[in-house]
């Protein structure tokens, strides 16, 4: 059965240190999904799921190996996590937890949409730059005044900054194109890609 490892973090940037961690690990989790607060309480407002947010960012890690590999795995998870920074990192026991978060990672487009326009883009960056790039859409988003939520495909360094404006707020949205800019600025210069998959 697959195991999901949980772990929380009071900044991104910690949990990017995590990503990081795993990368360097050699293992290759079936699935490394980065949520951060602001995506959390979206889906709270709106699914009442009880989602704790006591955390600044949640990381999800999942294995798929059997038997001891796995055990393995799951016990390399929580050391990266551990090592990263993470206030609180454990295999989960609870599989009905793990579903839930994963099904907020799911949920967290949708449940911002709900709160006005979002501009997302897709940016992809070596798994050794996560941290790094974390920390500078944390700087744009202060710099800009404006709020980015982060979602993460995270064990193969996709991130998906998403934007929002409040709806009506011309100048708000003036700032985020500026935001969106600088992101897509950073991404490249830290030898990343960018897909603009979703476009504007």
């Amino acid at each position: 059965p697959e195991q999901t490892v949980v772990g929380y973090f009071d900044s991104v940037v910690d949990a990017g240190r995590a990503v990081e961690a795993v990368g360097a690990s050699g293992i290759v989790p079936s699935a490394l999904e980065l949520i951060d607060r602001h995506c959390l309480e979206a889906v709270d407002d709106w699914k009442n799921m009880g989602l704790s947010a006591d955390a600044n960012a949640v990381l999800l890690g999942r294995t798929d190996a059997p038997g001891a590999a796995g055990e393995q795995e799951a016990a390399t998870l929580v050391r990266c996590f551990t090592d990263g920074g993470a206030t609180f990192a454990a295999a989960s026991t609870d599989e009905e937890e793990a579903e839930a978060l994963f099904m907020a990672r799911r949920m967290t487009y949708p449940a911002l949409e709900r709160l006005g326009p979002l501009l997302t883009e897709d940016v992809c960056v070596p798994k050794a730059a996560v941290p790094e790039m974390l920390a500078r859409i944390e700087r744009t988003s202060a710099a800009h005044d404006v709020l980015i939520a982060n979602i993460a495909h995270a064990g193969d360094g996709n991130l998906h900054p998403l934007i929002l404006t409040p709806p009506g707020d011309d100048d708000a949205r003036e700032r985020a194109q500026l935001a969106f800019g600088e992101i897509i600025a950073d991404a490249l210069e830290l030898g990343g890609t960018v897909t603009g998959e979703h476009g504007v």
